[in-house]
């Protein structure tokens, strides 16, 4: 997994050379301001369908650098929010069998995922079956003592049940993101990092460009893919005043116990106790799953998160307690009121797109929301889903 803070990356972690054009030109068909999965998705299916006069502008010098580039990168076919998981069982079939030559290696290991839950949310995730059969999802329902028999680290007191997905695991955000780019920017487009959106060019409720620190491009669709910023963004533009809420999400990685392998070991989750854990590289890594509301930053772990995590592993799986830690960092997950994803033009600037919202699972979604977005910005509607459901317009009686 490639976490940018950690610079754990591998192959290309610079934005590539930017691609001149004969007259350097600054007006294109559409603008994308960010150049994370969202944006980078975006611009894919933009160009897969010809529509390649497209511009990204990125404010940091990489691509991915906040929350995708640090991002577990799970891949679970399972949500207990109705619309994410249409969304997350939309992408799952790219992401486990993409394109011919969209990518150089497989997108998906697949290690297991194994979700575990009690009390209320042991029942809401029951009522989740017909969903995942009706979607072909390979799954099995586990009691605690079927847990505890597969992962005797776990007790079975901590959970009423789990769904084990053998068929899911942890995706290659790293091959995902750069196989966008490559794809899109092979068809035309272009992508320009350090550049940042200072303003927003709006003349009678119509967009007509941006005003950044390398001059102003020209533009009557600007599409809103800033991540943690989209609030920022939005305003310069008099958009929508939607109330995006950046949390954080901290990780630590730490040694396995001596003589425990934990290699083949699935991507365990407690949603109901707010913990999950699995292999990472040669080790394990964890997450108290902390929403800590922050503004948007570059993101750093905080010590009693850190604390906080440990406790948590002594609590739920103690033989798997850290003598020490190998490495720790944190990334943004962006939420809107509702949790669901803002996907749609503004209701109040024709021409101003926004793709938020992801809240953590911008990854995995990212096939299906990058398909949506197109749609949307081609054609005005789209068949893959109800575009009411993620539409910006839902929050102008709030």
């Amino acid at each position: 997994m490639n976490h940018a803070s950690e610079n754990r990356g591998h192959g290309e972690t610079s934005c590539p050379p930017i691609k001149e054009t004969m007259d350097n030109r600054n007006d294109f068909e559409t603008i994308i301001i960010g150049c994370g999965i969202a944006g980078a998705s975006l611009a894919y299916f933009l160009a897969e369908r010809g529509y390649n006069d497209v511009l990204i502008l990125e404010r940091e010098e990489q691509p991915g650098y906040h929350s995708t580039g640090r991002s577990a990168a799970v891949m679970a076919e399972i949500d207990l929010l109705p619309n994410v998981l249409q969304l997350k069982l939309k992408g799952a079939g790219f992401i486990r069998k993409p394109p011919a030559g969209f990518s150089e290696s497989p997108l998906l290991e697949q290690s297991g995922v194994l979700a575990m839950y009690q009390g209320p949310k042991w029942d809401a995730a029951r009522k989740l079956v017909p969903l995942l059969e009706q979607a072909s999802v390979e799954f099995e329902m586990l009691s605690p003592s079927e847990v505890t028999i597969r992962m005797p680290v776990i007790s079975p007191k901590h959970l009423d049940g789990a769904i084990y997905l053998p068929k899911d695991g942890i995706i290659d955000v790293h091959g995902l993101l750069w196989s966008y780019l490559r794809r899109a920017r092979q068809r035309g487009v272009e992508l320009r990092c350090g550049v940042e959106v200072q303003g927003i060019r709006v003349e009678r409720g119509q967009c007509l460009g941006v005003f950044t620190n390398a001059g102003e491009f020209r533009s009557r669709k600007i599409v809103n893919a800033a991540g943690a910023w989209v609030g920022t963004i939005g305003k310069l533009a008099g958009a929508a005043n939607i109330q995006f809420t950046p949390r954080r999400r901290t990780i630590i990685a730490f040694s396995a116990p001596d003589g425990l392998d934990v290699k083949g070991w699935p991507h365990v989750v407690n949603h109901s106790h707010e913990f999950y854990f699995g292999p990472e590289s040669s080790g394990l890594l964890a997450s108290p799953m902390d929403q800590d509301l922050v503004e948007p930053c570059d993101a750093r772990p905080d010590d009693l998160v850190v604390a906080q995590t440990i406790e948590r592993i002594e609590k739920l799986v103690p033989r798997l307690l850290p003598k020490s830690l190998k490495s720790k960092w944190a990334g943004l997950r962006t939420f809107a009121p509702d949790q669901d994803f803002v996907i749609g033009e503004d209701p109040l600037v024709r021409g101003f797109y926004w793709l938020a919202g992801q809240g953590g699972t911008g990854i995995v979604t990212s096939p299906a929301v990058g398909q949506i977005a197109a749609d949307l910005i081609i054609h005005g509607s789209t068949d893959r889903m109800d575009a009411r459901i993620l539409a910006p317009t839902r929050f102008e009686s709030r």
